[in-house]
């Protein structure tokens, strides 16, 4: 019997869906989801049709975070699964850094790796009753996925430190006030509103709104200084690499029609 893959993809006009899928263990990352959720960003970035995507999980959760079991397998290797978690870290970053938007959408639980999975996305939707939080302490761990760098800009330093340092779970609504989450709706709403979501972002698609999602994640580490001038070396890559005054010559042209 052939093992369904730990990712399935799925594509409705311009936007693919990737849904992580190992439910009976709520999506826990291991080598096989990890490797399968990297070959599925490779195929969505070089299909030209597609222009945004939604990430999701199968079952009862997003994700529940890196799978314990794995971990425990790794215990006669020296660094046990450090060498795993460096693939881990680089596939989440390429979430955050993909020309193509992502969209997250949460439900059941969003944990330890599926928080960070979650944060290295540009529009997150939840179910009003996803269970969100870093958890690593729970289990005598740390992050190794970006919580610790990511999850204080989402969220802010305060909520951060506490989500990190009491180990705690909290529902989606709490942390609606953050702004980080850009819509928390009834469970039976996650996945039309994220698919919303997506169809607006797919619909902005182009040179412009790639070059913009690079430059939010170069900005970040810099001082003002800094990113004032990295965004105007920005503006005049992009204007010197595609036909911005056709697209201005459009725009006055259907102003005035």
């Amino acid at each position: 019997m052939t093992r369904p893959s730990p990712v399935l993809v799925t594509r409705t006009g311009p936007i693919r869906t990737l849904t992580l899928n190992r439910p009976h263990r709520r999506n826990a990352l291991d080598p096989g989801l990890i490797e399968a959720l990297d070959t599925a960003l490779t195929e969505a970035e070089n299909d030209p049709y597609t222009r945004c995507l939604i990430l999701t999980g199968a079952g009862k959760s997003f994700c529940a975070g890196g799978d314990l079991q794995y971990f425990l397998s790794t215990t006669d290797i020296p660094g046990g699964p450090t060498r795993f978690l460096h693939r881990v870290s680089a596939v989440v970053t390429r979430l955050e850094t993909s020309r193509l938007p992502v969209v997250a959408a949460l439900h059941g639980h969003a944990v330890a790796g599926g928080l960070e999975l979650a944060l290295a996305c540009d529009v997150v939707v939840a179910a009003e009753t996803t269970l969100i939080g870093d958890g690593h302490i729970r289990n005598n761990l740390l992050p190794a996925a970006g919580s610790s760098v990511r999850l204080p800009r989402k969220v802010g330093d305060s909520t951060a430190r506490w989500l990190a340092l009491t180990g705690q779970l909290i529902p989606a609504e709490q942390l609606a006030a953050t702004g980080w989450l850009h819509a928390v709706v009834p469970a039976d709403q996650v996945a039309a509103t994220a698919h919303t979501a997506a169809t607006e972002l797919a619909e902005a698609a182009g040179p412009a709104q790639e070059a913009f999602k690079t430059l939010l994640h170069e900005l970040t580490g810099m001082d003002d200084e800094q990113g004032l001038t990295h965004e105007l070396d920005a503006f005049e890559k992009h204007w010197n690499t595609t036909d911005v005054p056709a697209s201005l010559t459009a725009f006055l042209h259907r102003r005035t029609a």
